[in-house]
């Protein structure tokens, strides 16, 4: 017996981001269109609370922006990680000077925070392909498990949130002087 297959019906890139933005984001990955989970507490609280703690440390010296679900469009994808932090000399102008709508390239320092109904194994290969695209730090932060998972060109590193030692967390080089855990990342959902 020979089954047939039927062939999915793709969309091409330039298609996709002609397309209305949605909420919550969709993604484009090869063709194919994904929605991101609808965030939840725990994700949204992360979320504020981690830019914002960011953006105090990289925004005074002009270091770096981050970003809220922020389109960035590189390679074959167009994707919106929970937060996108750009070094400040990779921030795109208009012909104004202002801050440009559109990112075409990998951020600097991408954060997914992973919400309970999404895929941890996609989750990764996004990081993984952006690191190969130019990423050059990222964290998977899961709220379920309390532990941050950082990925570099080097292999990545897990830090749990619930260990005696707490350990501090990698950030940018330029930062050296501010220090995160993943015991105080997650003490933000302590209300």
């Amino acid at each position: 017996m020979v089954l047939a297959s039927a062939k999915v019906p793709t969309l091409s890139l330039e298609s996709f981001l002609a397309l209305p933005e949605t909420k919550p984001a969709q993604e484009y990955c090869r063709g194919i269109v994904t929605q991101k989970p609808m965030p939840k507490g725990k994700h949204s609280t992360i979320q504020f609370e981690l830019a914002a703690a960011i953006n105090a440390q990289v925004k005074p010296d002009k270091i770096a922006y981050a970003l809220p679900e922020l389109r960035c469009t590189f390679g074959d994808r167009s994707i919106v990680p929970d937060i996108a932090v750009m070094r400040w000399q990779n921030l795109p102008l208009d012909n104004g000077g202002e801050i440009a709508d559109r990112f075409d390239r990998a951020p600097d320092w991408l954060i997914e925070i992973l919400s309970p109904d999404q895929s941890v194994t996609l989750v990764m290969e996004k990081i993984i392909f952006s690191l190969k695209a130019g990423t050059e730090l990222a964290w998977l932060v899961d709220p379920m498990a309390k532990s941050i998972t950082v990925f570099t060109a080097s292999l990545p590193q897990v830090y749990l949130a619930e260990t005696e030692i707490q350990e501090s967390l990698t950030v940018f080089a330029e930062l050296e002087n501010w220090s995160i855990t993943a015991a105080e990342v997650f003490d933000w959902l302590k209300i």
